[in-house]
């Protein structure tokens, strides 16, 4: 079954965290809505997170065009996290994801991460920079080496088995996580989601998907100060199962 072979209908919830993303907004958008078909129906939330540029403007123009898309403001700056937070509130797709509004990653791959929680034989897909495909950009030596070694220290930790814990492209049932209480406000929220997940125990899948780098000189935000918060993520998240694992073993 590939992408363009899903057969029965079904509502996908994509939840965009934007903050002074107006250089990119409209093209974004304009890419998710063209994977849009007649059995795949969209409900796009954009969460602007207090953005000082246009970025307000664009979302609000382009919802003039599209219906199904929602816009959520924040009234303060919070984060990425909070920003996911707020979206998930409100999703009422069957399945749920988050899209950056960067395009550091390519939408039309959300198609191929929805075909395993169609067949049912997975409740959490996860997308995977490292599994190269035809439209992939390497990182730096020393982004790749940290991402490696934060992957590592989850997979050791929660007992997956994943090779990219950091990468965005995380899609979900609705009812699973919309079952899981975000906490985090920043980047440290893609750590806390793969421990929250690991401790349902779902079925999990893992994609690779297309990478397109962002430099700091294009907008890209995280640093050095998210790669400690994200160690610190890593322990504190997975603590309860390291807790139960212990607890058994006595």
């Amino acid at each position: 079954m590939t992408a363009a072979e899903i057969q029965k209908p079904c509502k996908l919830t994509i939840v965009i965290p934007c903050f002074n993303e107006e250089k990119t907004l409209e093209a974004c958008i304009n890419r998710v809505f063209s994977i849009e078909d007649n059995n795949l129906s969209l409900e796009v939330i954009i969460v602007d997170d207090d953005s000082t540029d246009g970025s307000l403007t664009i979302a609000s123009t382009l919802a003039d065009k599209h219906p199904r898309i929602i816009i959520l403001r924040h009234k303060t700056n919070q984060g990425k996290g909070a920003s996911i937070r707020t979206g998930f509130k409100h999703a009422t797709g069957e399945f749920i994801t988050i899209q950056d509004a960067d395009l550091e990653l390519d939408p039309t791959d959300l198609k191929r991460l929805l075909i395993p929680l169609m067949e049912g034989s997975a409740d959490v897909v996860f997308g995977s920079r490292f599994y190269k495909t035809e439209n992939y950009e390497t990182s730096p030596f020393w982004h790749y080496t940290a991402n490696k070694f934060l992957t590592f220290l989850s997979n050791f930790l929660s007992g997956l088995k994943l090779t990219d814990m950091e990468c965005c492209y995380k899609m979900f049932k609705r009812e699973l996580i919309q079952q899981i209480i975000i906490k985090e406000n920043r980047f440290g929220v893609e750590p806390e989601l793969v421990a929250k997940v690991a401790q349902i125990k779902p079925r999990v899948a893992e994609m690779g998907i297309s990478y397109n780098r962002r430099t700091y000189q294009e907008g890209k935000k995280i640093g050095f100060r998210d790669g400690i918060r994200t160690i610190y993520c890593i322990v504190l998240y997975n603590l309860p199962r390291l807790f139960r694992h212990l607890k058994g073993k006595i």
